[in-house]
């Protein structure tokens, strides 16, 4: 029986690792990355200071790492929304590092639980776009949160001609989705390319409910969600297909 074949839309580095991923399981992955991050040169961190660091993606982790601050920040406690990232902090250096193993709703909760008492400020290294307000959500436990936007993501607006290709002539079987944003990237690249997402025959692959939306709200027909949001349960899903 063969492997999938499967559009890979993430942003590099992850997007090779993923396809990596994917052909050892047999699978048969073409990589598209729909987003590319950039650095925010010289972005202001706030006036601090702060009693820990608060990762949600792999990308905030590499941010900060190459920030000139870096150094200063390192000694910190760090909390990571799940075991990738926190296994990223743990290479750029910081020593204590605890993950929620979850989405944004598992790391407030971990983060409130860890540091009950002490409330001390945060400092949140995000992207130019963020899913959710997981600011809010510490804010509404007590905890003072400074932002500093260390990255953007840029999307990428046209399928090349030998993805278009492959769709036309039906050589790929699914897409794999892992953010809203990359969801929606590639409705309006298919859109620009003339392909109506609504008529393909192919099954998309999203990491939670939420990530699925703009396919949805394209008319999108086979939309697979994980059951938990992270690569294993959304591989789960693809060796089932």
């Amino acid at each position: 029986m063969r492997g999938v074949r499967l559009l890979v839309t993430r942003p590099e580095p992850e997007c090779e690792r993923t396809a990596r991923a994917l052909r050892e399981r047999g699978h048969e992955p073409l990589v598209l990355p729909l987003l590319r991050i950039e650095a925010i040169p010289d972005a202001a961190l706030g006036a601090g200071p702060w009693g820990a660091v608060v990762f949600s993606s792999v990308n905030a982790v590499r941010a900060l790492a190459a920030h000139r601050r870096f150094a200063e920040l390192s000694t910190l406690p760090a909390f990571a929304v799940g075991e990738r990232t926190k296994a990223a902090a743990v290479a750029a250096g910081f020593a204590q590092v605890r993950s929620a193993n979850g989405d944004t709703g598992d790391l407030v909760r971990l983060i409130a639980a860890e540091l009950p008492d002490t409330r001390p400020a945060l400092l949140y290294p995000a992207g130019e776009d963020r899913a959710g307000d997981l600011e809010g959500a510490l804010r509404a436990h007590g905890f003072h949160v400074e932002t500093a936007v260390l990255y953007r993501a840029v999307t990428v607006e046209t399928l090349p001609t030998d993805v278009r290709a492959h769709f036309e002539r039906g050589e790929i079987d699914g897409v794999l989705h892992y953010s809203a944003r990359t969801a929606a990237a590639f409705v309006a690249a298919a859109n620009a390319a003339g392909i109506n997402i609504s008529c393909m025959n192919i099954s998309h692959f999203c990491l939670s409910a939420g990530v699925g939306v703009p396919l949805t709200a394209a008319g999108a027909g086979a939309i697979v969600i994980a059951e938990a949001p992270n690569e294993v349960a959304l591989f789960a899903k693809i060796d089932m297909a």
